[in-house]
């Protein structure tokens, strides 16, 4: 195994290595970086939080920091009354999943206790998150540890959207799979259904067909159950408003976040929730049974609170929108004639192009070639850092490359991650 090049300094959207090298970072790590890497008010906001109170135990006491961020996130997302600061997103998600199973046990439902999610999602690595996400890939070495999870399938139309079909009676066919699953386990059993807004690595930016979520909801409301989505990824403006979900046209009732929270100045989760479900605890055991030690940490909220806002006063979703459709349109263009680039997708700076064997029957590369491995490694030979995962399709066979620059990508930066894209691309896969 070959050891990694050191990481010594960034700047803007630039990392630099020991032996001086500049790589253009086009993923953000896994969507992290959304200010770039050295931002002088985060990094301010930080120092000076250090400097007057680094750490204090919520069980203990609260902090003006943490509460500006939490009036903040909360005004950001429409419909949500409540956050918890955790420390990423695995965090975030074992807290909706226990959140929502504690809402009804103390409103006498205690029999609801099952979760529903889709194939080809990823919700985190802890145990609770695996076993209800839908990563095979990542699921298959602790599954006799994993809870049973429940599946339908994923609103992903480039695979399986039928030919006869237009997007919006695709997404309602594919939303229904949740009302039969419903009925199948029992709908006085079921907690929650939870997807992420914009799929993330595990198929590479994935959009809900038109008028999915809305059905989704629909389903929700229809059987009682929490509509919980997982934002860790696709949250924060990377879309191109703070919340994904703001494009779908519904609220959720919770919601998670991590990733570009903090723009990777520090490590940081939230999870954000209607208050209606807080009132059932509050009235009830007026105590939410789970914590960790460095949930609300000082430090974490300054970097949060400094990086959203950073976005809104240099107006960075604008530029997410504006850039986010010129980047897709000039690969679409430079790319329009590769035998081997199926399909390239997205939404804000959240971009996925999937890579196949054969374009007119999306016929995927045998994956023993880790196709998407040799783009990302010519890529990165040539100054370029994206982000490649195998296993699109169903965990074993597909691949697709994922881009997440930073929100304040400029001409020079934008026209440089296409060369370097298309170049790695057309190097590896010759067509």
């Amino acid at each position: 195994m070959r050891s990694p090049p050191r990481a010594v300094r960034g700047e803007g959207a630039y990392i630099i290595d020991a032996q001086g090298k500049r790589y253009l970072d086009a993923c953000g790590g896994a969507a992290v970086s959304c200010l770039g890497h050295s931002h002088p008010a985060v990094i301010d906001a930080i120092q000076k939080q250090v400097a007057e109170l680094p750490y204090a135990h919520t069980s203990f006491f609260s902090t003006e920091v943490l509460e500006s961020l939490a009036e903040t996130l909360v005004a950001a997302a429409p419909g949500m009354g409540k956050l918890m600061l955790l420390c990423g997103g695995s965090e975030a998600i074992e807290a909706a999943l226990k959140l929502s199973r504690q809402y009804f046990i103390e409103a006498g439902q205690a029999n609801r206790h099952l979760f529903i999610a889709r194939r080809q999602s990823y919700h985190g690595n802890t145990l609770g998150a695996l076993a209800v996400g839908g990563n095979e890939w990542r699921r298959e070495p602790f599954r006799p540890l994993l809870l049973a999870g429940h599946h339908i399938a994923p609103c992903y139309a480039y695979r399986e959207r039928q030919q006869e079909e237009t997007l919006e009676e695709y997404g309602e066919r594919v939303a229904t799979e949740l009302e039969a699953k419903i009925i199948e386990l029992g709908p006085e059993k079921v907690a929650g259904f939870l997807a992420e807004t914009v799929v993330g690595a595990t198929t590479g930016a994935v959009v809900a067909a038109p008028g999915y979520f809305r059905r989704i909801r629909e389903i929700c409301d229809q059987y009682g159950i929490h509509l919980i989505l997982d934002e860790v990824m696709c949250g924060t403006g990377r879309t191109g408003t703070m919340m994904a979900y703001e494009q779908e046209k519904i609220v959720p009732d919770i919601v998670t976040m991590a990733k570009g929270l903090a723009a990777g100045y520090q490590p940081v989760g939230a999870l954000l929730c209607k208050e209606r479900i807080t009132d059932v605890i509050k009235n009830g055991s007026g105590f939410f049974q789970h914590g960790h030690t460095f949930m609300g940490h000082a430090i974490a909220a300054a970097a949060a609170l400094a990086t959203l806002r950073a976005i809104a006063e240099e107006k960075l979703l604008e530029n997410v929108v504006a850039r986010g459709k010129t980047l897709r349109a000039k690969l679409r263009k430079a790319l329009a004639g590769h035998e081997y680039v199926g399909d390239i997708r997205g939404r804000g700076l959240f971009i996925g192009v999937e890579l196949v064997a054969d374009r007119d029957t999306k016929e995927p590369f045998d994956a023993r070639l880790k196709t998407h491995q040799r783009i990302q490694t010519v890529a990165m030979e040539n100054g370029l850092l994206c982000y490649g995962m195998g296993g699109t399709i169903d965990g074993r066979r597909g691949d697709h490359i994922l881009l997440a620059p930073p929100y304040n990508i400029g001409d020079a930066e934008e026209q440089e991650l296409v060369d370097k894209f298309v170049g790695a691309v057309r190097q590896a896969l010759p067509a």
